[in-house]
């Protein structure tokens, strides 16, 4: 794209064709502008209610703007900027968002948006920007810098590869990785594991249970109070209300299988929990953001009827610190690992993880993970 004039247009969030057109802006970078066989399309309902104040109880502690570049006529990139009172809060930083980026390969369209959402914060007093985010880390986290020949894992970011060269250009510079790993649930677990798991089963005071998708908003407050403390030294973490966590939960039901939802309770109390969701991507990308009229028989055809799906994703594995270092990892880790092998899965994913946090990753290389993808935050002083 040769360099033109770069219209920034503001989306206020009640303006609902603003926000469709927003919503939209990855459908031209990724199937016009670089056309992508791994891109899967979100969905367009989804992407409506994420972005309704009144729907999502995100916006009940940030302040945000967004807007979208437009070039020639067309609507070609788009951006946001998010104040997260929350993560002022905790991290005692006035440290803002760059979120929701996508951008053709023109460094002087990522320029104007950048400067944009960099704007926006200084004049809010925020003296640091990180991202991209998806709004938040508790969303969709960083671009993809390795891994651009497989498809994304489900929940993980797709773009084209020119993001990290537009970013850095733009003065930004790396916060940190994060990283996406792959085993195959056929290959029998690492006999050190079992016999750390099965240890840990026969102690008195551990009990591994499914949660029960029928009390299913109980359960979900269940291990809000492990989420909270297992990640609370976590890079970037930031504390996650009811509400929201409810929110974000009643989404994920929809792709969890009841073999996958584990808690771990020490007399009673949890203790740990671990989730693992199925990859629809493979169904996401026939419905191509649509799931009605039709799309959301095609996805409960594929789900419950053919059951085609073959893989899923470990997304959350957390273990309150005072249970830490016992096998409780082990054992739950186990567990998912026969559920998959007995679903017949090819394929599981594990992440995201820090690239620094090398006691989880050591955890995972041995019981038989690899590497796959990596994705990057940035950051940059205002």
């Amino acid at each position: 794209m040769t360099s033109r004039a770069v219209e920034l247009i503001e989306v206020p969030l009640s303006d609902r064709k603003l926000v469709e057109r927003f919503i939209r802006v990855p459908w031209y970078v990724n199937r016009e502008h670089h056309p992508s066989e791994q891109w899967v399309p979100p969905l367009l309902m989804d992407r409506r209610d994420y972005l309704n104040p009144a729907k999502n109880p995100f916006f009940e502690h940030v302040e945000a703007a967004f807007w979208i570049a437009r070039v020639d006529g067309r609507d070609v990139g788009r951006v946001a900027a998010v104040e997260d009172a929350d993560y002022v809060k905790f991290h005692g930083e006035q440290t803002g968002y760059l979120g929701m980026f996508e951008c053709p390969d023109d460094p002087e369209v990522a320029q104007a948006l950048v400067d944009k959402a960099k704007g926006w914060l200084r004049a809010r007093g925020m003296t640091a920007m990180i991202g991209p985010f998806e709004l938040s880390t508790n969303y969709i986290a960083g671009v993809l810098v390795e891994g651009f020949e497989r498809d994304p894992g489900i929940n993980m970011p797709y773009n084209p590869p020119y993001y990290d060269r537009l970013l850095t250009q733009c003065g930004m510079q790396k916060a940190k990785d994060l990283l996406h790993w792959e085993l195959d649930p056929q290959k029998p677990t690492p006999e050190r594991i079992v016999r750390v798991a099965e240890k840990m089963a026969a102690r008195s005071g551990v009990k591994l249970r499914k949660m029960r998708f029928d009390d299913w908003d109980a359960e979900v407050l269940r291990t809000l109070e492990v989420y909270n403390d297992a990640w609370e030294k976590n890079w970037g973490f930031v504390p996650i209300g009811k509400k929201e966590y409810l929110h974000i939960a009643k989404d994920l039901k929809m792709v969890l299988h009841p073999d996958f939802a584990l808690l771990a309770e020490v007399d009673g109390q949890p203790a740990a929990f671990v989730l693992t969701i199925q990859n629809v991507n493979p169904v996401m990308k026939k419905l191509d953001g649509k799931l009605f009229p039709f799309g959301i028989f095609r996805l409960l055809w594929d789900l419950k009827v053919k059951k085609t799906i073959k893989a899923g994703r470990l997304i959350l594995l957390g273990i309150k610190a005072q249970y830490r270092g016992q096998g409780i990892d082990s054992l739950l880790f186990l567990a998912t690992h026969r559920a998959g092998a007995q679903q017949g899965w090819t394929s599981g994913e594990i992440g995201w993880t820090l690239e620094d946090n090398f006691k989880v990753n050591s955890a995972i290389k041995s019981m038989g993970g690899y590497q796959v993808a990596k994705y990057r935050v940035y950051e940059t002083p205002l």
